[in-house]
């Protein structure tokens, strides 16, 4: 990066920072009033904190992080930024982080039908398709970028000017995510007839039918790919086959039912599409690190001490 854009991109991000501190006044993820952005605050070294992430796109304003989407792992730091272009399992630790100089980042969730009405804008530029192509990018994030993101936090400070102005700055968030690094990812996911879309719709099918039992040669079918091209993509783009994705799904699922609408163990597993309680168990214990029973019980303990 020349001078001049380095001293720039510093000079935002220090204005970020005073800005990340004002609205995320204490450790915390903060929903903001900005539909999809998200301000995320650490004052120690974070465990790992699992979740089933939407598409997103994640900044470091400060610290530096370590994510992991679908077994793989991305490490990023201060001005840089993560894109993540499908559904995904995936864990994060931020570090380091302290009281006195706390990890700050803000995160967007992405609007799939405006990537893919940006895709179908930008038709004009030939999508290259990439046997290597995975669903996750990590790159350093340019001035330009960054100043979105600023223009986005700042309107925190001007609420009246949301309704009307944070549409705008987010379809240039989106267009500017789909012309750096990270467009060549996204635009093979979001442009008709290409591998990666194609596995995107058996992505999309899995999410919303996940209880179902399913062999992946339907689901291939369904995505008018091969099996064998299906399965060699999507453990390309999510580091997962479509059955270890879709445990995760049940799992996650099952996790949800039982914190959030109060299912007890056996009705969470049946729910998700699990015969057996015990094979659920095991399987739950295996990635969350603890029998469904005590993690919730611990998930809950959490939530009360952060809502004290």
């Amino acid at each position: 990066m020349e001078e001049g854009a380095a001293r720039e991109l510093e000079a935002i991000s220090e204005r970020l920072k005073e800005r990340l501190c004002r609205h995320a006044p204490r450790a915390g993820d903060w929903q903001t009033a900005v539909d999809s952005m998200v301000l995320l605050r650490r004052e120690a070294d974070s465990s790992s904190e699992k979740t089933f992430e939407r598409p997103l796109a994640a900044f470091v304003i400060q610290g530096s992080k370590l994510s992991c989407f679908g077994g793989r792992e991305y490490f990023y730091r201060e001005n840089q930024c993560l894109v993540a272009g499908i559904d995904m399992p995936a864990s994060f630790r931020a570090m380091p982080a302290t009281a006195d100089r706390p990890f700050l980042s803000v995160f967007f969730y992405l609007d799939p039908k405006l990537v893919s009405e940006l895709c179908a804008e930008m038709a004009q530029k030939q999508v290259v398709c990439s046997a290597d192509c995975e669903g996750v990018k990590v790159a350093d994030t340019d001035p330009e970028l960054l100043d979105t993101v600023l223009r986005l936090v700042g309107l925190l400070d001007r609420p009246e000017q949301i309704p009307v102005r944070a549409p705008m700055l987010l379809r240039e968030l989106h267009c500017l995510l789909l012309m750096g690094p990270y467009g060549t990812a996204l635009r093979q996911l979001n442009t008709q007839g290409t591998d990666s879309n194609q596995a995107l719709r058996a992505i999309d099918w899995l999410r919303g039918h996940f209880a179902e039992t399913v062999r992946t040669e339907e689901l291939a079918r369904m995505a008018n790919m091969s099996a064998s091209s299906l399965h060699r993509r999507f453990k390309q783009l999510t580091g997962l086959s479509p059955i270890q994705y879709q445990k995760q799904l049940r799992l996650y699922e099952a996790q949800r039912l039982m914190l959030l609408e109060g299912s007890n163990v056996s009705s969470a597993a049946f729910q998700v599409g699990y015969e057996s309680v015990t094979q659920f168990s095991r399987e739950y214990r295996t990635v969350f690190g603890e029998a469904p029973s005590r993690d919730i019980a611990r998930l809950k303990q959490a939530m009360q001490t952060a809502g004290a």
